[in-house]
């Protein structure tokens, strides 16, 4: 992986740091970003929210969406117990590991065999985690380790971007806003998905490139979506990569 690239990114992520910049659209595109630059099939974001309970905010392909969702319907598998050490776990072929057999088997049925989890850290708190799915079997070397561990920060940077945050209880306040608008996006793309008979990525896609060529709020259009008061057609263009 080049050294410009990785720099390229963090710059990319930088610029979208304003302060009413969307959290959703921005965790969005980092997950998307570590599966380009680190050779990972998928990626995923848990966050806490103000019972520090994770949830899931971004996930870059709807087979990683529902395998995160497993993991925290079960509270089972190397991202929950990356949260909960507080400790990046790498598991090169998880069929192996001998651990969470039911979040082995899931990983199974949607085809991921390997999973690196790494801890976005503000201090001593831990509030959420990177993760990283591979189809196929081995670890990530230290280069991409690093990045990961980049891109993990920049996560979190991200979300304490904003000027009010300052204090532990504005950070939960902006946590659950996030995980709050990532329902009103599921709710969305259901929607649509119906509605436009496409699968729940395509709807995402249309979602986001419509939010962004109307210049609106990823989370402001989906409720739009949802209550019937805006629309989205087929021939809407993806969003862009």
């Amino acid at each position: 992986m080049a050294v410009t690239v990785l720099a390229d990114v963090l710059v990319e992520m930088a610029d979208t740091l304003v302060d009413d910049f969307d959290v959703i659209d921005f965790l969005q595109v980092l997950t998307e970003r570590c599966v380009q630059l680190l050779d990972v099939s998928a990626a995923g974001i848990l966050l806490t929210d103000q019972q520090a309970t994770l949830q899931l905010v971004a996930a870059s392909s709807e087979r990683t969406r529902l395998l995160e969702l497993f993991q925290l319907q079960t509270d089972q598998g190397p991202c929950v117990d990356c949260f909960n050490s507080g400790q990046p776990v790498s598991v090169p072929d998880i069929r192996s590991a001998g651990r969470w057999p039911r979040f082995t088997a899931a990983a199974a049925e949607v085809g991921f065999v390997s999973v690196h989890a790494m801890p976005m850290r503000l201090r001593a708190d831990v509030i959420g985690a990177l993760n990283l799915f591979g189809v196929e079997p081995g670890t990530l070397d230290a280069g991409k380790l690093r990045a990961g561990k980049a891109l993990a920060d920049v996560a979190t940077i991200g979300l304490l971007q904003q000027r009010a945050i300052r204090y532990r209880d504005t950070l939960t306040d902006q946590l659950q806003t996030a995980l709050n608008s990532r329902v009103l996006i599921e709710q969305a793309k259901g929607v649509l998905a119906e509605r436009l008979h496409v699968g729940l990525d395509q709807a995402f896609a249309l979602l986001r490139g419509a939010a962004r060529n109307r210049n609106r709020n990823l989370s402001e259009l989906a409720l739009a979506i949802v209550d019937g008061t805006d629309q989205i057609s087929g021939s809407e263009p993806n969003a862009a990569h």
